[in-house]
């Protein structure tokens, strides 16, 4: 089973894009980040035709999620426990896919340091790391996939001096990830590649695609029911090449 994420920055203005993709990989399921369209505006039927059911979860301006799968999608829940008035952005949806628990993740990027949406960020990591730890040791194999703006080490940026107080690699985000790790999670990419510096994100400008300046964000924790099953993953670099892209590349693995 193949299963993949890609935050896609404009599901409708990079729907060929996707497409394309879809039918080059043909992976089983794919969690979406980064919609940047409301429930209504989300190409279903265009899904449907490329053989793909859809759950999502749409918002105005940048948020958004959605799960693809072949296979038939149960919708377990729309956003993390312990929500509220506070926590309105689109950023999290579960679902339950040919005998799996996926949660598609979009977490808060929290930018600028310091400031308020820096503290946002801590504060939705720790629902999702709230969350997770109801999810850890169940016997059910549970995926916690997406975009979780979070380079956990200094192996996961080209630059490291460059982000020192940057949301994304400051130690307080650091540490969040390393302790949601701590519960038990197999970081998918790392866990098979531990010593190689593997990107999924290269920014727009300054050329840093063809420069390899890239940074991993993207994530694949897996419960201990599932990780055994691990086979292989990687990223579909040469998708961040095509014109009108992402500036996410896919991230995939497979289980056996």
């Amino acid at each position: 089973m193949k299963i993949a994420t890609y935050n896609i920055n404009g599901i409708n203005g990079r729907l060929p894009n996707l497409l394309q993709w879809l039918r080059e990989a043909e992976p089983d399921v794919v969690c979406l980040q980064e919609l940047k369209c409301q429930d209504h505006q989300f190409p279903h039927q265009a899904l449907k035709d490329a053989g793909y059911n859809a759950i999502w979860q749409g918002q105005k301006s940048w948020n958004g999620v959605a799960i693809l799968a072949k296979q038939e999608i149960k919708e377990l829940r729309r956003d993390l426990p312990g929500g509220g008035d506070e926590f309105t952005h689109s950023r999290y949806i579960e679902a339950f896919i040919d005998g799996l628990v996926i949660g598609c993740i979009y977490l808060p990027n929290g930018n600028p340091y310091p400031g308020p949406k820096f503290d946002y960020k801590l504060r939705w990591f720790k629902r999702l790391a709230d969350h997770a730890q109801n999810l850890i040791g169940r016997e059910l194999p549970v995926l916690l996939i997406g975009d979780y703006n979070v380079m956990p080490t200094e192996m996961d940026t080209y630059k490291p001096e460059k982000y020192v107080d940057n949301a994304l690699f400051r130690i307080e985000s650091r540490e969040a990830y390393r302790d949601l790790v701590a519960q038990g999670w197999t970081d998918a990419i790392r866990h098979l590649y531990p010593n190689e510096r593997i990107y999924t994100f290269w920014d727009y400008f300054r050329n840093a695609y063809a420069r390899n300046a890239g940074l991993r964000i993207d994530h694949f924790l897996l419960n201990p029911a599932i990780a055994v099953k691990l086979k292989a993953a990687g990223v579909d670099k040469h998708v961040r090449g095509w014109e009108h892209t992402s500036d996410h590349a896919p991230v995939w693995v497979k289980l056996g």
